[in-house]
């Protein structure tokens, strides 16, 4: 997760691009009835029946420093689909780029074995080699901020029935002109403190060994670990005597400084 909030921390560098990839599946949808037009203080009305046209996958490359977006439309959205994307990105896109950092999410697809099974090794490796991956965490896909535009494309241009591929492509080639037209950005301000901060309960919990100090409870339970390092029986019938280490002070309050573990529970045992 500090990862991605790390790329958005760093400056812009136009040998150092940073994208933002992601996905989103769109349905075709058709009239059965020609709807009825609008009229002053009337609006326009569609039929509750519709004709379902297939889907197509809409490729979102999103560049949040400049302002910039970028979306190819295509059937479906497989590992050769991703991998002609990632060629696209570092030979069309970025050509001058030394390397493109893109951040995305952990679809099965996303992974650079993908390019592998598009492209010969030797060309495969040419695009990867240019190419910085950065993956969101699961079930943190909210971190890559090309959903946030995914959301606006989607409410701006999506909401309406689109019919065929072609006017879907109209749609979105106008709406990228606009937004690119406006340098329209994000204001992103989560960073990595706020994330140690707010979801605090998603980080590991790191254990302390004991140390002199401790309460005697403690102290007794590694005491029995060390004497019965393997024992595969439970503690409480264990009835090997345990001896203390003096340097823990405890045979100031066990003689001979030793427990014996049994059924009943925990005593104190002298030796002679």
């Amino acid at each position: 997760m500090e990862d991605v909030l790390d790329v958005y921390t760093t400056p812009y560098d136009p040998r150092r691009p940073q994208v933002c990839f992601d996905e989103h599946m769109v349905q075709l949808i058709g009239e059965i009835r020609q709807p009825i037009p609008s009229k002053p203080g009337r609006p326009e009305r569609f039929d509750y029946e519709y004709r379902r046209n297939g889907t197509r996958n809409l490729f979102l490359f999103f560049q949040p420093w400049l302002g910039w977006r970028h979306v190819r439309v295509t059937e479906r959205r497989t590992k050769i689909d991703f991998a002609h994307c990632m060629q696209y990105l570092v030979d069309d896109l970025f050509p001058e780029a030394d390397k493109v950092v893109v951040v995305l999410d952990n679809l099965n697809t996303h992974s650079p074995a993908s390019l592998y099974e598009a492209f010969e090794p030797a060309e495969a490796k040419r695009i990867l080699d240019r190419l910085e991956f950065h993956y969101t965490p699961k079930h943190g896909s909210w971190l890559n901020m090309v959903e946030i535009e995914i959301g606006v494309l989607c409410e701006q241009c999506l909401a309406d029935r689109i019919p065929d591929e072609d006017t879907l492509c109209r749609e979105i080639a106008a709406w990228e002109a606009i937004r690119n037209g406006q340098q329209a950005t994000v204001n992103w301000q989560f960073t990595s403190i706020d994330a140690r901060n707010k979801l605090k309960r998603l980080y590991p919990v790191i254990s302390e060994l004991p140390r002199k100090g401790t309460s005697f409870g403690r102290r007794w339970f590694v005491a029995f670990r060390i004497a019965c390092p393997r024992a595969r029986t439970p503690w409480h019938t264990c009835q090997r005597p345990v001896p203390l280490p003096a340097r823990w002070g405890l045979h100031k309050s066990l003689p001979h400084g030793t427990l014996t573990l049994s059924s009943t529970g925990a005593h104190s045992q002298a030796f002679g």
